[in-house]
């Protein structure tokens, strides 16, 4: 097993010096940001695939550093109806497929994707509760028009490549738990499309990471290390908490691609993200690795840093030595 960082919260650094702390937190592997929602910082994508940078001198860059790829992530919205952002992402898919395959990469991260409710919609719909027979109309349009023929193409074109594309289940996403994961897998009839699995949002939906991987089995491919507090105010405002507020322009919110951005956390916040080992104990830990090992000894598990009472090494700190423990705990 494997244990990384995501290498998103290291942005800030030339890729020599983004492996260099991946290192010193005692870890070996960095999963590489390909485009999406961010642009692919530490990977020449278009170079690669135009021959301008040679797979080889890419790779040169990871030599003797300890530290090498564990897997692209480009988790974006390839099934989106606005044209700025749904081709784009998907395109960015299809050339991270392309770029890991080229450089010996076998596993790209993404999200499933959401459409809208409708043909001719210009906004993704979420439907989390079909009671009204409406949204299961609805839901019969976005997975059988719209996802189905999407996912068989990525299927094909990730067997082709010689890669599995690991799909984070996250909320306002069609994949967003483990039975939306295996619908995807069996209407697209996938062989190289299966689950990323990211404990964090299925904390705050409630479910089990652990009886999610054994009931998942071998359609686990991947995982990332990123937990989640639960507060006392979600006894109020539920896990379904709406109370986010618009980010001022001025204040340069995160770009989700075209007019899209980010929007601010509630500040009595019902869950928040926290640096792994602040919302669940190294015991746990120690149960999710063993789970993973038991699906696929070489497994990748990098960390995801989103927790903003810590810096990025601080928070990079807590979770290496918290995951290092639990490894270690668990025998692996």
């Amino acid at each position: 097993m494997k244990l990384g960082v995501y290498n998103a919260i290291l942005h800030d650094k030339p890729l020599p010096e983004a492996l260099k702390t991946v290192a010193s937190l005692g870890l070996e592997g960095i999963e590489i940001n390909s485009g999406g929602f961010l642009p692919p910082v530490h990977i020449p994508v278009a170079d690669l695939l135009s021959g301008a940078v040679s797979p080889a001198d890419y790779l040169a860059t990871f030599e003797d550093t300890g530290v090498s790829i564990a897997g692209l992530n480009c988790n974006g919205n390839p099934l989106h109806p606005d044209p700025e952002v749904g081709p784009e992402d998907a395109d960015d898919l299809r050339n991270s497929i392309k770029v890991a395959g080229l450089l010996g990469i076998d596993r790209v991260v993404t999200m499933s994707g959401l459409p809208a409710a409708h043909a001719g919609g210009t906004w993704p719909a979420w439907h989390v509760n079909t009671w009204d027979s409406g949204y299961l109309d609805s839901q019969d349009y976005q997975w059988d028009e719209v996802a189905v023929p999407f996912w068989k193409e990525i299927d094909a074109l990730a067997r082709e490549n010689g890669v599995k594309v690991a799909i984070e289940m996250h909320p306002q996403n069609l994949v967003f738990n483990p039975p939306t994961m295996k619908r995807l897998v069996d209407k697209v009839g996938a062989t190289n499309v299966g689950a990323e699995m990211d404990p964090s949002h299925l904390f705050w939906q409630g479910i089990d990471p652990i009886k999610a991987i054994e009931w998942l089995g071998p359609l686990v491919f991947h995982a990332a290390a990123k937990d989640t507090r639960i507060n006392p105010n979600c006894a109020i405002y539920g896990v379904l908490d709406d109370r986010f507020t618009r980010i001022p322009a001025d204040q340069n919110p995160v770009s989700l691609g075209g007019k899209h951005v980010v929007n601010k956390w509630p500040e009595d916040s019902a869950w928040d993200f926290v640096a792994v080992g602040n919302g669940h104990d190294t015991d746990f830990w120690a149960r999710f690795l063993s789970a993973l090992n038991k699906i696929d000894p070489n497994m990748a598990v990098n960390i995801e840093h989103e927790d903003t009472a810590y810096s990025a090494l601080e928070g990079l700190q807590i979770a290496a030595d918290t995951l290092l423990a639990a490894k270690k705990s668990a025998g692996i």
